[in-house]
């Protein structure tokens, strides 16, 4: 018979976690389940990329029409990220999460029904709301069952992202050979509700929260029954007198939040920010419009532009998945500004000899924008904010940052149909480039990486707080700090 493991505090769940080998069990499903959330995100956000043109000729629809339809879920995001957050810090993880899926649902059965565009529209709102609110918490959910030898597998999501793109396209060719003609797109956003129905139906069955944010509430109790539920081991709070503080436990909603622009929580704010809005303007501007950019370099047939899209995103796949590889190697902070390097690299080349390229090129090309995009800086923006923040702020922190990632988003799906409509696809990449550019310039810049640092955020002790001493200055502005950093 086990032992009961008395729980004094954070400290001990962390310690816990932190010992295990791996991420198994009941910790391993609900790992597995937070990830399958983040599926069905990509999923309704990728739902009408394939089916875009027939959409776009079944509803008669202009230039902009295209740009608020594709843009307007990411726009709805930047005020729910946020809140997510909120929610998640104020109710804990997964309520929050069951939320999500309910409004994703109802986002998806609405469009598939809508009669015309303001009804899509509509639906698009609850796809937005349910990717704001999701991310911000499944993100946090990751990192609070993941020991810290195995930070940088949080990437996994970014694999995770282009297999539900992947199965999109799929879908979209099954449903082609259906002869549905230009109202394939509603097939493609009923597979949404159906696989949202799924993963709602397991996440209310599976989830437990999380014991972090338990005991960072000073909830020992109920922080011993999760873990005893998810690890299959008796747990028991300690006595009272034998408790140990929380470490700058805050106490105030939106001013805790606030925290992460002081202290050494700045610039890995910045940093993060720089990587969310980076990557989310270079992904939604170029790679989430894929099947119309395969279809203007292999023509307009429906299936050679799915089949061009769908090898480009398996290059996704390919780099999402390998992507925990090579932040453990490079360390987060780096991947992204290699990453980023790259894909400067690859939309220059794009908007330079895009047209004048052999086929084959053509080709590698923008499958090597989404190796690199994905590899890199694709998967680094959330985990770098999911990691570099203690339990309570960690929520808030992801929908403050994810709301930046969101605004970025949208621009990029806003952007791209206009510019290509005034300028040409050439000088449009070449517009784009500079973001890359200027993203991987910052992240060369700040030192931060959660991945090559021994502290754990729920136990800094110089973290910003509530009363006391002001905060530290910045860790770029501090040497000493830098260094202990790095």
């Amino acid at each position: 018979m086990q032992s009961t493991i008395k729980i004094r505090g954070i400290d001990d769940v962390i310690a816990f976690i932190d010992s295990c080998p791996g991420i198994k069990g009941r910790a391993g499903l609900i790992w597995w389940l937070a990830l399958g959330g983040l599926f069905l995100d990509a999923f309704s956000n990728s739902a009408l990329s394939a089916g875009l043109g027939p959409m776009t000729r079944n509803l008669q629809l202009a230039a902009s029409q295209v740009a608020l339809l594709t843009s307007f879920a990411s726009w709805v995001a930047i005020a729910f990220n946020p809140i997510g957050g909120w929610m998640a810090d104020r109710w804990g993880r997964i309520r929050p999460l069951i939320i999500a899926k309910f409004l994703a649902v109802i986002g998806a059965l609405l469009v598939v029904f809508a009669p015309g565009f303001e009804v899509i529209l509509v639906g698009r709102f609850f796809v937005g709301a349910a990717y704001g609110i999701d991310f911000a918490i499944a993100m946090a959910v990751l990192a609070e069952f993941t020991p810290v030898r195995l930070k940088s597998r949080l990437n996994t999501w970014q694999g995770m992202w282009y297999t539900a793109v992947c199965s999109n396209l799929l879908l979209a060719l099954l449903f082609h050979s259906w002869n549905v003609g230009d109202a394939i797109w509603r097939y493609s956003v009923a597979a949404t509700a159906i696989f949202g129905i799924g993963i709602l139906v397991l996440q209310l069955a599976f989830l437990v929260e999380s014991p972090i944010w338990l005991a960072r509430k000073e909830r020992l109790a109920d922080a011993a029954k999760a873990m005893t539920r998810i690890y299959g081991r008796p747990f028991v709070a300690a006595p009272v007198e034998e408790r140990l503080p929380v470490l700058n436990q805050a106490k105030r909603g939106l001013a805790n939040v606030l925290l992460i622009f002081r202290g050494v929580y700045l610039p890995r704010t910045v940093l993060a920010a720089t990587v969310q809005i980076g990557q989310s303007i270079q992904y939604f501007a170029v790679g989430w419009y894929l099947p119309l950019i395969s279809a203007a370099l292999f023509g307009k047939d429906f299936v050679y532009a799915t089949v061009g899209a769908l090898v480009f995103n398996v290059f996704g796949i390919l780099g999402g998945f390998m992507s925990p590889l090579i932040g453990r190697k490079l360390g987060l902070r780096r991947a992204s500004a290699f990453g980023f390097a790259a894909v400067f690299v690859m939309l220059l080349i794009l908007g330079l000899f895009n047209g004048k390229m052999p086929i084959w090129v053509a080709v590698i090309v923008p499958s090597l924008f989404i190796l690199f995009h994905s590899g890199g800086p694709g998967a680094n923006g959330k985990s770098l904010s999911s990691l570099s923040f203690r339990s309570e702020l960690r929520a808030g922190a992801n929908g403050i940052i994810g709301a930046l990632g969101a605004t970025g988003a949208a621009l990029g799906l806003l952007i791209f149909p206009l510019f290509r409509e005034k300028y040409g696809l050439e000088t449009t990449f070449l517009i784009l480039s500079v973001v890359p550019l200027a993203a991987s310039i910052i992240c060369f810049a700040i030192k931060w990486d959660p991945t090559r640092t021994t502290i754990h955020p729920d136990n800094e002790a110089d973290a910003p707080q509530f009363g006391g001493d002001e905060a530290p200055a910045p860790a770029f502005l501090n040497p000493a700090i830098e260094k202990s950093q790095r």
